[in-house]
């Protein structure tokens, strides 16, 4: 540190006085050769103080920056983010509308293979109900001539019976719950047997299980399940898709074939479903299937 004796204020007087000459000649125009030399001298001079100058008042600088601006950039930010927000909320609604809209566009393709009068409904909740450990609410009831006892599906196959129908509610039974039963049939043969939710004394854990009443029907893992139907079709229309075989099983002294059933339908992203108000004339037997995939094609 400099002591406050004659020489330092004599040094100090100096160099004010060389930094009052070089800003003279910094400022005046021109390319000429005595200001460039002077300029120079002046920079090696003065560098060394100003960077340690700038290094002290740099973060000051900042600061008083940030609250010369602050109030004006803060609301223009929140202005940016809050539209920013909305313009995202606006692409997510789109999104789901678009997927909400394939998802009834496949369920109404369903319904017209099968040929089903449906009223279609939104899965609003998943909840349990008198007992029941897997169920949905629809946004439809009674007023849109929905009854207990009327099957219910998505684009995708099978998803459930009605239980439940108040005015503009309605409650499903899913095919997944542990006491639902449903009359099944294979594809492409008049094999008949039983869907049940979840898994089965002897039988491997799964979603759903199909027992087949006759041992010696040829049963092999792909081969595909749709609804028997009932009787007038309530609680549940005929041709259906409920889901695919995935193994096979011989339970030691049993009275019938026991196959778990990968489902046709996602139980965990139910959406758009269809309530089936009004069964069709004819037994639409393998028509609601989709095509089977090509073996050709996957090669």
């Amino acid at each position: 540190m400099l002591s406050d004796t004659t020489r330092s204020r004599l040094v100090l007087a100096v160099l004010v006085a060389v930094a009052l000459v070089l800003l003279v000649v910094d400022a005046r125009p021109g390319g000429d050769p005595v200001t460039s030399i002077a300029r120079s001298g002046g920079e090696m001079v003065f560098a060394p103080t100003a960077a340690g100058v700038g290094l002290v008042s740099g973060p000051f600088t900042r600061l008083y920056e940030g609250f010369s601006a602050g109030p004006e950039a803060a609301d223009r930010i929140a202005e940016l983010e809050d539209a920013n927000a909305e313009l995202e909320s606006e692409l997510q609604a789109a999104r789901i509308d678009d997927h909400r809209a394939e998802k009834l566009d496949d369920m109404l393709h369903l319904s017209g293979r099968g040929a089903y009068e449906v009223v279609p409904a939104q899965a609003v909740t998943r909840t349990t109900a008198r007992g029941y450990a897997h169920t949905a609410t629809l946004d439809v009831g009674t007023e849109s001539g929905v009854e207990p006892d009327m099957t219910v599906v998505n684009g995708d196959g099978l998803v459930g019976r009605v239980i439940d129908a108040g005015k503009r509610t309605a409650t499903v039974k899913l095919a997944t719950d542990v006491n639902s039963s449903v009359g099944a049939r294979l594809e492409d043969s008049r094999k008949i047997g039983a869907i049940t939710g979840g898994s089965v004394p002897g039988g491997p854990k799964a979603d759903m299980t199909l027992e087949l009443f006759d041992m010696e029907a040829p049963i092999d893992q792909g081969d595909r399940v749709v609804t028997l139907g009932s009787r007038e079709g309530a609680p549940f229309v005929p041709g259906v898709p409920i889901g695919t075989v995935d193994e096979v099983q011989v339970a030691p002294g049993a009275l019938s074939r026991i196959a778990r059933i990968t489902p046709a339908v996602d139980f965990a992203a139910l959406d758009v479903v269809g309530v089936v108000v009004k069964g069709p004339a004819e037994d639409p037997r393998d028509s609601v299937l989709p095509p089977k995939p090509d073996p050709e094609g996957d090669q």
